[in-house]
């Protein structure tokens, strides 16, 4: 059986395979908050676009976003921050102004 680059372990909740057991437990608690109207919207892996003066960069894929309270929210289950991460995170804050929440392990 291979294991992942950073030792994580796959998590299977309602049918959707995480890469992490942190990010399926996050994913159930988030289900649990929609489920009593406290969030809305939740979607699974969005995407944003790094483009800069009109070329691709990359994609940036984070774990969750949600309506909470009236305010989009963005986040990331992080075990390990890598120097990528580091950098598309700041890359996609800057040009979508977002905020990204990183819920750590």
């Amino acid at each position: 059986m291979r294991h992942s680059k950073y030792n994580a372990q796959k998590a299977t909740i309602d049918g959707i395979t995480f890469a992490s057991q942190a990010e399926g437990k996050r994913y159930a608690e988030l289900r649990l908050l929609e489920k009593a109207n406290v969030i809305s919207d939740l979607k699974l892996q969005p995407e944003f676009k790094v483009v800069i003066n009109g070329v691709y960069i990359c994609t940036y894929r984070a774990d969750f976003s949600y309506n909470e309270s009236g305010k989009s929210v963005v986040e990331d289950v992080k075990g390990m921050k890598t120097p990528v991460y580091r950098l598309k995170k700041k890359l996609v804050e800057a040009l979508h102004g977002i905020k990204i929440t990183e819920v750590t392990k």
